[in-house]
């Protein structure tokens, strides 16, 4: 019920209307990665989802953001997030295992690859962990994902959204190339979210 009113509000706020450009709404096991640029992107891109995938899809948030107080509530009950932990004084074995064991079981992610918001139009340089996940679940689908206009809508310091039109635009899955560099993979990965700028 909490989801159902997060993705209504979402929707009357800012739009998050969905574009599927490369692709089509689909059960399989997925990666979904975008560019990170507002509090409202994980909202919004699960938002997106129709309610049936975003069922079997969970949201990885900061630990150290939404893992307290009434955020905890809210992304735990409200979009079901996964939790990960990026200070690396704090982290305890592999960051990644709660992801991986959520692939493992079948369920689908929503990942930003920058690691954490820059309120700009296109993404920074990607992070690493999307290439070890991508190497451990070569099953999974990789769908770009491309969220326009909402570094406007709740730039980072604001409390409230800015009622803008905003869209979620999905891609083509990424392809895979065999034995293909951390460094290219992650450029390649990264211009398949640009492109749908």
């Amino acid at each position: 019920m909490l989801s159902y009113l997060f993705a209504i509000c979402v929707r009357v706020l800012v739009g998050a209307r969905p574009q599927w450009i490369g692709c089509k709404p689909a059960p399989g096991l997925r990666i979904y990665y975008a560019n990170h640029s507002s509090h409202l992107d994980t909202l919004a891109l699960w938002c997106a989802l129709p309610r049936s995938l975003r069922a079997i899809t969970r949201p990885v948030a900061a630990s150290d953001y939404w893992n307290r107080g009434m955020r905890a509530y809210i992304a735990t009950h409200g979009f079901n997030a996964l939790f990960i932990e990026r200070d690396k004084d704090k982290r305890e074995g592999d960051p990644l295992a709660p992801l991986l064991q959520a692939l493992a079981s079948g369920q689908s992610l929503v990942i930003f690859p920058e690691g954490t918001r820059r309120a700009q139009a296109l993404p920074s340089a990607f992070k690493s962990g999307i290439f070890h996940l991508a190497a451990k679940f070569p099953d999974a689908e990789l769908i770009p994902v491309y969220l326009d206009n909402l570094y406007r809508s709740m730039p980072k310091g604001t409390l409230l959204p800015v009622p803008l039109t905003c869209s979620v635009r999905f891609g083509a899955p990424l392809a895979r190339v065999a034995d293909e560099s951390k460094e290219s993979f992650l450029e390649r990965a990264r211009q398949a979210v640009v492109d749908l700028a």
